[in-house]
């Protein structure tokens, strides 16, 4: 276990971001890890058959080639350099943008070794980097672009959430439980990676796809970043009747015990709206029942209205489940 030392300066420049390419390279991984990759069994049921096919039809197996179990080159995933405003779009025109030689560097330094000859043709290619981009943007397309919203909704969620503990209480107690790898330990964090921190702040990137495990970031064109689980990935994963104890859908509605549930973690009623797959008018129907019953409260934090679960709604999701 290795050591993030941040001083003052990285904790002022410290930010967050979301970053929707490392999310479809993580999938991809759990993808080619089959069974023993954690992904929730309906998830993976339903995107096998299109990721088989984007291996047959695709540059997808030289893209897949291009990266270790545990690293890859930033042109598989650029850094998010919009912070929570980055778009999927802005990734793939970084990559296009990429200088080709620098590229090549980079993936013969992250594989150091000899390349498969498919891959050392890929690379000869002038035009490899956007091969890539428009290989990226299918998989995109066909394994998560539909699922995209609910999951932004979750690391928006988990943002919105730290913001208000490091307002409340200062970045110690927003990012205790950011993984059980990462631990405050004096003026900086242990962790399974080692990065040094110099003084230019740090991109902390909530992610989906990266639990089990967190990661340390520091590849060309990063800066120093953690990545680690997105909060309310459970209600996410789970299936209807696991994220959704039987009795309190009966006693209050499913839908509203599905707002319940997932107020585990402070939303707005588009975030909740989107990870729950409902209208968001109707998202604001039940909010108000269930804010007039006094299971849920609101504050204003920023620009958004968040909600959250009184200590009654707690009481209430935690005896039925």
């Amino acid at each position: 276990m290795l050591r993030l030392r941040l001083g003052p300066a990285d904790l002022a420049g410290a930010r967050f971001a979301v970053a929707p390419l490392f999310e479809l390279n993580s999938l991809l991984r759990k993808l080619v890890a089959g069974r023993r990759s954690g992904l929730p069994r309906g998830w993976a049921e339903r995107l096998v058959p299109a990721f088989r096919e984007l291996r047959q039809d695709t540059d997808l197996d030289l893209i897949l080639s291009l990266q270790t179990a545990g690293s890859g080159p930033s042109v598989l995933a650029p850094a998010p350099l919009r912070g929570l405003d980055q778009q999927v779009g802005d990734d793939l025109e970084a990559i296009r943008a990429m200088d080709p030689d620098q590229v090549r560097r980079e993936v013969r330094q992250v594989l150091g070794r000899s390349l498969p000859p498919d891959t050392e043709r890929l690379l000869a290619d002038p035009g490899f980097t956007h091969r890539i981009a428009e290989t990226l943007e299918l998989a995109w397309g066909r394994l998560l672009a539909a699922d995209w919203p609910a999951l932004r909704a979750v690391c928006e969620r988990d943002v919105f959430h730290r913001a208000d503990q490091i307002t409340r209480s200062g970045w110690r107690s927003a990012t205790r439980d950011l993984h059980p790898g990462l631990a405050w330990v004096d003026d900086g964090a242990a962790a399974d990676q080692a990065v040094d921190a110099p003084g230019e702040g740090v991109l902390l990137i909530p992610s989906v796809f990266v639990w089990p495990s967190a990661a340390a970031h520091q590849a060309p064109g990063w800066p120093r970043t953690i990545i680690y689980p997105a909060r309310g990935i459970r209600v996410l994963w789970s299936e209807p009747e696991q994220a959704v104890p039987g009795s309190l859908g009966r006693l209050i509605g499913r839908s509203r015990a599905a707002l319940l549930a997932a107020l585990a973690e402070p939303s707005s009623t588009s975030q909740l709206a989107r990870t729950l797959g409902l209208a968001t008018g109707a998202v604001g129907d039940h909010l108000a029942v269930l804010r007039d019953a006094g299971l849920v409260d609101r504050a204003r934090v920023g620009r958004s209205v968040q909600y959250r679960r009184t200590p009654i709604g707690d009481a209430l999701v935690e005896s039925a489940g």
